[in-house]
């Protein structure tokens, strides 16, 4: 199965950044471990946890929701 193009995304938002998974967790008010393990693919986020990661990293562009609406 294909990585979840939202999880690579934040991953990829967050390298850039410079952010901590410290940093990014408080930000969007979850544990640092949650974080991980979205930046990790271990977990999924929620629609409403992606947009919160979305706007404390700066992804601005729309994603497919799964990996069958991948380009």
């Amino acid at each position: 199965m294909a990585p979840d193009p939202q999880c690579s995304a934040v991953a990829s938002a967050k390298e850039k950044s410079g952010l901590s998974y410290s940093q990014i967790a408080t930000k969007i008010g979850t544990s640092e471990q949650h974080v991980i393990d979205i930046c990790t693919g271990a977990k999924k986020p929620t629609q409403p946890e992606f947009n919160a990661l979305a706007q404390a990293l700066g992804i601005t562009a729309p994603l497919p929701h799964n990996a069958s609406h991948s380009s």
